[in-house]
């Protein structure tokens, strides 16, 4: 069941006709490629249909990395949202995770709003899975012109775990980019921030700059 969503999900990708923008993020700890997107399905007039796609594939390999400790890490979120012009930008939303320990099928509800220069994306889900944690996921993009040729490019991302039984560990992450937009290209600053635990928490933080480039 959790490959079967998975791959329905990953056949999709080609559907959606989509730019795609490529982020590499260098740190003083690690450095980090990202490509995130989400499009609507197109229908037969080529209009945007009620069916949108996200697609997230980030991976991150650590300067002190050995043989046995500090590997590389992965994870490829898919998935598809029903987005009625009645639900005001509110959606039922299906996930496909797949990260370096385990797969996870989600299901939830999820909010767009996507217009030329600002983006709010966001996601309340659950896993479908014994045990299961809550995930609340936020992105808030905003790149206003500075010129007629340069925007400002900020973005801010935050994921958050909630485990539904006491023994979990909550995991908080937050993504700071601040920078210019100019034609395809997006540089600047960023700092990615991340804390892990229950009762107490283990904090980790990677400062750095960035380049994205929309294919």
């Amino acid at each position: 069941m959790r490959k079967g969503i998975f791959i329905i999900l990953i056949c999709s990708y080609g559907t959606t006709k989509a730019q795609i923008p490529v982020e590499v993020f260098g740190g003083h700890k690690r450095t980090t490629v990202d490509i995130m997107f989400f499009k609507f399905f197109k229908n037969n007039q080529g209009e945007n249909s009620r069916w949108l796609f996200f697609n997230r594939n980030r991976g991150s390999a650590d300067y002190r990395m050995t043989e046995t400790t500090y590997l590389p890490q992965f994870g490829f979120t898919e998935a598809i949202s029903y987005n009625h012009e009645r639900l005001k930008g509110f959606a039922p939303v299906l996930v496909g995770q797949v990260l370096s320990w385990g797969v996870y099928p989600k299901a939830g509800i999820q909010y767009a709003h996507v217009k030329k220069d600002i983006t709010v994306f966001t996601w309340l889900v659950c896993e479908t899975l014994e045990h299961p944690d809550l995930d609340y996921f936020l992105l808030f993009r905003y790149s206003p012109k500075l010129s007629d040729k340069v925007n400002l490019f900020t973005q801010v991302e935050s994921v958050n775990a909630f485990p539904t039984v006491d023994s979990g560990n909550y995991n908080f992450i937050q993504r700071l980019r601040v920078g210019i937009q100019f034609k395809s290209y997006q540089l600047g600053t960023g700092a990615d921030f991340n804390q892990t635990g229950n009762y107490t928490f283990t904090k980790a933080f990677n400062l750095g700059g960035f380049i994205r480039h929309e294919f």
